[in-house]
């Protein structure tokens, strides 16, 4: 797993060089004081993984993840605690208080690595017609044709099928980057539907198979398109 470190203090640098160095599937690639470096590096270099401050002189860390286009798995690294709810709304894999420990490292980087696994398996199932979620400690297998629909909570989301939920720690967003777009759209910020499966289309819901499920203002004209 391919990673840089982004942070204005030096000395919060080397923690995380040494911590990083302890983790045997990551490659720490470079180290920028320099966001606007970084964000030069990241035009040229792939990189899965950015360990990122959030105060900053010339450019906060949200709004560097905000401002890339292309954007890889982000674990925050910082002292202050309120930015937490803004960070996971961008989709943050971990945020890491300083001073944080190895295991807490570790922790993060697990996660990271299991999302990463798990869009490397599902990418590949997408040419396919089936996926496999990581619900727990499992594995399942799910064909594209047994969806009914998604909803997101946070950092979870709940896969309805037409006899089961199954619930798996993702956000809405890398879900619907995952998901053949021929066969799904995306309705509503926490929601999104099998385009087969749709019964009925109203003003602010769709209706599948008795469930109601609500139409976002901003999604209202891509959905009528189809």
């Amino acid at each position: 797993m391919r990673a840089i470190a982004i942070d204005d203090e030096p000395m919060a640098l080397e923690v995380v060089r040494s911590l990083a160095a302890k983790v045997p599937y990551l490659e720490l690639q470079a180290c920028f004081t320099d966001a606007l470096k970084a964000l030069e590096y990241l035009q040229h270099e792939p990189v899965d993984l950015l360990f990122l401050d959030i105060k900053m002189p010339d450019i906060s860390g949200l709004e560097f993840v905000t401002s890339l286009q292309k954007k890889p798995m982000v674990i925050f690294t910082t002292a202050y605690t309120e930015h937490a709810v803004t960070s996971f709304e961008l989709d943050a894999v971990d945020y890491l208080l300083k001073p944080f420990s190895l295991p807490r490292f570790i922790k993060a980087c697990n996660k990271a690595q299991e999302l990463m696994q798990l869009r490397g398996n599902t990418a590949t199932a997408t040419a396919k017609d089936y996926l496999f979620l990581k619900t727990g400690y499992e594995q399942v297998k799910v064909y594209f044709d047994e969806i009914l629909y998604l909803e997101a909570a946070g950092n979870y989301v709940t896969f309805v099928l037409e006899n089961k939920k199954l619930l798996t720690r993702m956000t809405i967003s890398e879900v619907s980057e995952l998901l053949p777009a021929d066969k799904f759209i995306r309705v509503h910020r926490s929601y999104i539907v099998a385009k087969n499966r749709i019964d009925r289309i109203e003003r602010h819901q769709v209706s599948i198979k008795g469930n109601e499920v609500p139409v976002g203002a901003s999604y209202i004209h891509q959905l009528q398109q189809i």
